[in-house]
């Protein structure tokens, strides 16, 4: 399935990352982890590395190799952690770190977003994606500022996770001629190190969504749809979110509608 690939992974030392990275190997894969925290389990070349800083993803990027077949971006912070810091992480690191790479990933390479059930309502927020469009590390705190973000708990999170999911689709084919494909998976609330941290945020919000799940999720049904995003057998799926969430957007969109 992916054997003589090599993927990139960043949040590979816990949680969901863990898993994917676990997969690729046992998939035949080799691994190229990324992470804050140092871990020599299930990759087969390390990089320490912080996402919120640009410098560190500067120095990153120099000492990658070239020619990696893909990158799984699933490192990120809860919405526990103040909001310019959730930003630069799950959003402006993100896609910091994917410009840095894409023009040494190999043709056909497959990029993966870890977005979130956080981020499906997207469409409520297109003003303040528009304005992040050009957001970098420097103008972080202007606009949580302008945008009163950290004066509602969790948002942070939430508009991070809904302005990935229409990253990823504006580049649907923005790699087109070189057969580089970018889609992202969406998980609902993960049995990871970071799943209380939701639980404080969201508050009677998680319970109600539990009470509509048969349980918690697991990095073990997350990452093999992350695997297979990024297997060859994905070629013409581009621009994608997949929901990973017990049914959960399912039961919220027929809801909506009356179904």
């Amino acid at each position: 399935m992916l054997e003589g690939k090599t993927i990139i992974v960043t949040g590979c030392s816990s949680g969901i990352g863990a898993e994917t990275a676990r997969l690729i190997k046992q998939y035949g894969g080799t691994v190229i982890g990324v992470d804050r925290n140092e871990t020599s389990e299930n990759v087969d070349t390390f990089f320490q590395a912080d996402l919120s800083s640009k410098e560190s993803i500067d120095k990153l990027a120099d000492q990658l190799p070239k020619g990696a077949n893909g990158l799984a971006s699933i490192a990120g912070v809860p919405p526990t952690a103040p909001a310019d810091t959730v930003i630069r992480v799950n959003l402006v690191g993100l896609k910091y770190l994917n410009s840095k790479l894409v023009d040494g990933l190999a043709d056909g390479a497959s990029i993966v977003n870890l977005a979130s059930l956080a981020g499906a309502g997207w469409q409520n927020a297109v003003d303040q994606i528009k304005d992040a469009e050009g957001l970098d590390f420097d103008g972080v705190e202007d606009f949580v500022e302008r945008h009163k973000i950290a004066e509602s708990q969790g948002r942070s999170y939430f508009f991070a996770k809904e302005a990935l999911v229409v990253w990823t689709m504006q580049n649907r084919w923005t790699w087109r001629d070189r057969g580089i494909r970018m889609n992202a998976v969406s998980p609902g609330a993960v049995e990871t190190p970071i799943l209380q941290d939701f639980l404080d945020t969201l508050g009677k919000k998680a319970e109600e969504s539990r009470k509509v799940m048969d349980r918690w999720g697991t990095p073990e049904d997350v990452a093999p749809v992350v695997v297979f995003l990024l297997s060859d057998m994905t070629p013409w799926i581009r621009g994608v979110n997949i929901p990973v969430d017990g049914g959960q957007v399912a039961n919220v969109l027929c809801n909506m509608n009356g179904l």
